[in-house]
């Protein structure tokens, strides 16, 4: 017999178990049984000792009776044991034949909320063209001053180290046929054909697009998109379509922009390491860079503005209502507007090179 004595609680010092550990120890035991009638109070401190003295006559073929116990620790302890027999482990992996069929969903719901976007997305550009469209316009200045001249320094330092790398390396090569001169063909026409349009748009999807998912997804946990709802307000109006407009508007400016700061590198490479003087090196770029490899990159870059704008605004809209989903979210529309910028400059590439241009 095991009695059971005063507070068993984790803020109060644990009742003295020498006796019982002698019991244990010394003569053979065949039956433990308890008296809980002295016991005061307890809590998890009680339940984790009887699991573990329980634990421990299992191992030694003494049978516990636990009918002198408290209704509510014996409760505690057949959930204890009974989660013990189930496992609680890993499951096991699913089978092949199912993870593809849970792919296929995935892709399924994935394409589904995606056409339904842009289906929505094209009747409130509709709506906007038409004049009908309900939105503030104080809320498409702040967008465009965010994604705007807020964005300058870390499209500058980018594109500016990205000429310097330009022109390093094609210079270091073309100098083994003193030809170091044409690095400046190389920067110009590589940062205004596809190196600022890219980086520009890589920039604004970590910068903008997840700010784009982290704002809505908030607004759709706190429910604030179903409030908007509810007063009969279309938030593809009133929160996406601003936000479209101000990085379709922005990212034309941003890519001429990076484009200079990409020249500006390699000038700096030139006439620092290679004995370029600066007229040359500006005569060499505006004898190579015409305004052809300007309009390509501005075209590329409204594009990818699009790309960018749209999986932001998707990921947030669509989010779960928790924290971790609007992680998620903000996660997925960075990973998956770059995909698509790469996906969409190679279609780019692949035409350019088609017609000529």
């Amino acid at each position: 017999m095991v009695t059971l004595h005063g507070r068993w609680q984790l803020a109060r010092a644990a009742p003295a178990r020498s006796e019982l550990e002698r019991l244990l120890q010394g003569e053979p035991v065949r039956r433990l049984r308890f008296d809980a009638t002295p016991l005061q109070a307890w809590d998890s401190r009680l339940v984790v000792f009887l699991r573990s003295l329980t634990e421990r006559c299992a191992a030694r073929d003494i049978q516990v009776d636990l009918d002198g116990l408290p209704a509510g620790v014996r409760h505690l302890l057949d959930l204890s044991h009974g989660a013990a027999r189930e496992g609680l482990g890993d499951p096991p992996p699913p089978a092949t034949s199912e993870r593809v069929a849970a792919w296929l969903q995935r892709v399924r719901r994935e394409t589904t909320l995606t056409l339904t976007f842009v289906g929505e997305l094209t009747l409130s550009a509709l709506r906007f063209l038409r004049g009908k469209a309900r939105y503030r316009p104080a809320e498409l200045l702040t967008v465009i001053q965010a994604c705007g001249w807020q964005a300058l320094p870390i499209v500058s330092l980018i594109s500016l180290l990205v000429g310097l790398i330009l022109a390093f390396m094609g210079a270091v090569q073309l100098r083994m046929f003193g030809a170091q001169i044409y690095v400046a063909d190389l920067v110009g026409i590589g940062m205004t054909r596809e190196m600022g349009a890219v980086m520009t748009g890589v920039i604004m999807a970590g910068r903008t697009g997840a700010a784009f998912a982290a704002n809505l997804g908030t607004m759709q946990v706190n429910e604030e998109i179903d409030a908007l709802r509810t007063l009969g307000v279309d938030p593809m109006d009133y929160l996406v379509m601003p936000r479209v407009l101000a990085l379709l508007l922005m990212m034309p400016l941003l890519c001429v922009y990076a484009d200079v700061m990409g020249i500006l590198g390699g000038l700096l490479v030139g006439v620092g390491a290679f004995d370029i003087s600066a007229l040359q090196y500006l005569n060499q770029t505006l004898n190579a860079v015409s305004l052809t490899h300007f309009a390509i990159g501005i075209f590329k870059s409204i594009i990818f503005g699009g790309i960018v704008a749209g999986c932001g605004c998707l990921q947030g809209l669509y989010c779960g209502r928790s924290a971790a989903a609007v992680g998620e979210a903000t996660t997925a529309a960075v990973v998956t507007a770059i995909v698509y910028i790469v996906i969409a400059d190679g279609l780019f590439a692949v035409l350019t090179n088609i017609l000529g241009i």
